[in-house]
């Protein structure tokens, strides 16, 4: 397995359908990031909410983000579960973040995710971020649209426990869900740690579809 350094990196986007989204699928790793980064800048944008959830997605941003160097939060309340029928909305929010900092990596929804919220979001992203490291994170659900990454973070237990607990206590109006809980969360960063013979026995995994080595 090749090993990538992430201490090069200066500014960081994360995108997310939903408050929760960009938490479960790399909070572990922004955690780590900003721990071993103390220069790291992030640039945090949750396109629904209303209501509770945008006091939870602020509240969540806040915490996971405590160790930046500055970060920027923008919260959006395009409605859930219609994002299809919101494209050309959503499209010109797109083209706006292109005046936010080039990111030196771009942390955005998995493609194949059958929720039609966080595929448009991934579109978006590779229309809008064409010259850009984009790493595509997965979300645990319903439908079982779980596929084979190919890029781990391994990660220290007390990372995991720190993103779990962080997920559980604040994101109070998502407990009603079967699978919201922190053995689903912990089981997949377990899963993928044996995927990628972790040391520390627990990783997030994502998805790289085109990187280029080298300088042109």
């Amino acid at each position: 397995m090749i090993q990538f350094d992430t201490n090069g990196i200066k500014h960081v986007l994360c995108l997310g359908a939903h408050s929760d989204d960009i938490e479960i699928g790399c909070g572990g790793t922004l955690l780590r990031m900003l721990r071993a980064n103390l220069g790291l800048t992030v640039s945090w944008i949750v396109l629904s909410g209303g209501g509770g959830r945008t006091q939870e997605a602020r509240r969540s941003a806040q915490l996971f983000l405590r160790n930046s160097a500055a970060s920027k939060l923008l919260t959006k309340r395009f409605q859930t579960s219609y994002f299809p029928f919101q494209g050309a909305k959503i499209k010109v929010f797109f083209e706006s973040l292109k005046r936010l900092p080039s990111p030196d990596v771009v942390f955005t929804h998995y493609r194949e995710d059958r929720h039609q919220d966080h595929r448009l979001v991934s579109d978006l992203t590779w229309n809008t971020f064409r010259d850009h490291f984009i790493l595509e994170y997965e979300v645990p659900k319903f439908d079982g649209d779980l596929g084979q990454p190919n890029v781990f973070v391994p990660l220290e237990e007390k990372i995991c426990l720190e993103k779990t607990d962080n997920l559980c206590r604040i994101f109070q109006t998502q407990n009603n869900k079967h699978w919201f809980s922190a053995d689903t969360f912990l089981g997949l960063m377990r899963l993928r740690g044996i995927e990628c013979a972790s040391v520390t026995r627990y990783a997030e995994a994502f998805y790289a579809r085109k990187l280029v080595l080298g300088t042109q």
